[in-house]
């Protein structure tokens, strides 16, 4: 069963039509005749009937293609495993998206409309033709990141998740696949798809949630790593390749050094538990990064991010956790959580950040996704829209969070311990939370019980200067308290200080007693480094991780050249 849809632009509530981005053109621009003979010395002219398949949901490494005659159409699944015709390239446009930078399976069926001519681009000659040619891959790389733009927009070419209200579970997965840039449609028992969807399989929703992929796939509650599996974004490592440099931490600081590393022509892997961003990410909006005058939120700059590494030839892993660093071996072993085949690598760049802390509450871990937060983006905003909130914290996440939200609930509580903001707080936010009558700081004051049935339904706080306590019925808690290194996993490797941050630069000592100058950046055991904010002294901003991640690289050549064979330090390591 097949329809025809062209694709579509985002809404246009959402779309300015003076910015030249969002324009047709750009998504579906079109070659010059000079442009199109740049393009044939990388790729070779082919013949096909109507209805060759070019490509197919769910394939790898998929070539790229160019339109001389005839057109391609370009398939999608729609309902009820019925399919549509989204889009068709005609002469001198090109096919693909974001996916023609990575390895992950690709999102929709490429056909020919028509009996034609195309330009097919294997997928090495496409990475020389992006470097050969800057003028095409601007153009290239502009289209895909609307495309996928638009698919996120419109629901297209993703998953349909089914669940119930309020499910932490959906919120997780939901999260996950937004900030990976996967499309997903979000439907319960209270529209006429999700009714079906049920209906047909024989599912009752509080079982939920249900991921369902290409019709006939369906996953019940899966965890974060049998989605990526399902959908192909969780891109598998090679047991036999050993890295120049592999990045632990997908955040600004980790992405930074992928960019650098692999324009740099090192080999590069990056490993992100979750998703790129880091807590970074999970900001809605960061107004003091230079050169975006009306601010960029976490995700988006993440996600930029994450595809100039990824044209840079970066390999992108995701959802995959380090476990320990091996280094009695060289090339290193990183070795993996749920995954026997460590990843070999000759240097290291820890960019593993730092987490939010936790509440000193009782019961708090039975709250955690089913009323209690660590992020606020769009997806926990959509949960507690008109409803009354509180962010916990004074950094500029918690303003952040707090600016945000007000647009959306009714009303956003901020609590801190402290008597005042400004020690912590960027002045920009402490201004606009003073401005909105939408937005009330409470000073000196703590969270002291949590309760509700399955869900966080009321939150109890005491104000520590008087001993007053307060029942509100608020079933949605942010929590933005400070930082905590991810450093855990390191065990006895590196030296850290007394709070666990990753001890940098400097004099070591091997375990033969020899004195070692560590590059900057560098820790205590050799070719191995450590940047933004799991280091220790290091300035708790996104500008300031970027600007390490961009840097290590440079001490990271250095390191290449000059230790060849790496001697293990001391076990214990710890300051």
């Amino acid at each position: 069963m097949e329809n025809r849809e062209e694709f579509t632009r985002p809404p246009a509530a959402s779309v300015d039509l003076s910015d030249p981005y969002a324009r047709e053109a750009q998504i579906f621009p079109k070659f010059s005749d000079e442009q199109i003979a740049a393009v044939k010395r990388f790729g070779k002219v082919e013949q096909h009937p109507s209805g060759s398949i070019l490509f197919t949901r769910g394939d790898r490494s998929v070539d790229f293609f160019v339109v001389l005659k005839g057109c391609i159409e370009i398939v999608a699944p729609a309902k009820y495993g019925a399919s549509i015709v989204i889009t068709t390239h005609y002469e001198n446009q090109f096919t693909g998206e974001l996916d023609l930078f990575n390895n992950q399976k690709i999102l929709v069926d490429g056909r020919m409309g028509a009996d034609g001519e195309v330009i097919r681009v294997k997928r090495n000659d496409f990475r020389k033709l992006l470097a050969a040619e800057t003028d095409i891959g601007e153009i290239i790389t502009r289209a895909f990141i609307l495309r996928r733009s638009g698919f996120i927009a419109h629901s297209q070419a993703g998953v349909i998740l089914l669940a119930p209200a309020r499910s932490g579970d959906s919120l997780r997965i939901q999260r996950f696949l937004r900030r990976n840039g996967f499309p997903v449609k979000l439907v319960s028992d209270d529209d006429e798809e999700g009714r079906a969807i049920l209906e047909c399989k024989s599912l009752q929703i509080d079982d939920g949630p249900f991921v369902l992929y290409a019709a006939e796939t369906l996953l019940q509650n899966p965890t974060n790593r049998e989605v990526a599996e399902m959908l192909g974004f969780a891109e598998e490592i090679e047991a036999d390749v050993t890295f120049d440099v592999t990045i632990v931490g997908g955040g600004p600081a980790g992405l930074a050094a992928a960019v650098y590393a692999a324009s740099e022509g090192l080999e590069t892997c990056v490993i992100e538990s979750e998703s790129p961003g880091g807590q970074a990410g999970t900001s809605s909006k960061i107004e003091n990064y230079l050169g975006f005058p009306t601010g960029i939120s976490g995700q988006e700059l993440a996600g930029r991010a994450r595809i100039q590494a990824q044209k840079f030839g970066a390999r992108i892993s995701v959802p995959r956790t380090a476990r320990r660093i091996d280094c009695s071996v060289f090339p290193y072993r990183i070795e993996l959580e749920d995954d026997d085949t460590p990843i070999r690598t000759r240097s290291v760049v820890i960019a593993t950040g730092a987490r939010y802390r936790q509440l000193d509450v009782e019961n708090l871990e039975s709250f955690e996704g089913n009323g209690v937060h660590y992020a606020a983006t769009a997806v926990e905003a959509a949960v507690c829209r008109n409803e009354e909130v509180i962010v916990v914290g004074g950094g500029n996440s918690a303003g952040q969070a707090a600016v945000f939200l007000s647009h959306t609930a009714s009303h956003v509580h901020i609590l801190v311990r402290s008597k005042e903001l400004a020690s912590s707080m960027s002045d920009y936010l402490i201004s606009r939370i003073d401005a909105s009558d939408r937005i009330t700081l409470h000073t000196e004051t703590e969270i002291v019980g949590l309760s509700g049935s399955g869900y966080l339904e009321s939150v109890c706080w005491r104000n520590t200067a008087t001993g007053i306590e307060e029942n509100k019925p608020i079933s949605s808690v942010f929590l933005m308290l400070g930082a905590s290194p991810n450093t855990g996993w390191i065990k006895d490797c590196i030296a850290l200080d007394a709070n666990r941050f990753i001890i940098c630069g400097g004099e070591f000592t091997d375990a033969q007693g020899v004195e070692r100058r560590a590059f900057p950046l560098e820790t205590s055991q050799p070719n191995v480094f450590a940047v933004g904010d799991v280091r220790s002294g290091s300035i708790k901003r996104v500008a300031s991780a970027v600007g390490e991640g961009s840097v290590v690289v440079s001490s990271v050549h250095e390191a290449l050249k000059t230790n060849p064979t790496i001697t293990l330090l001391a076990n214990d390591q710890s300051a």
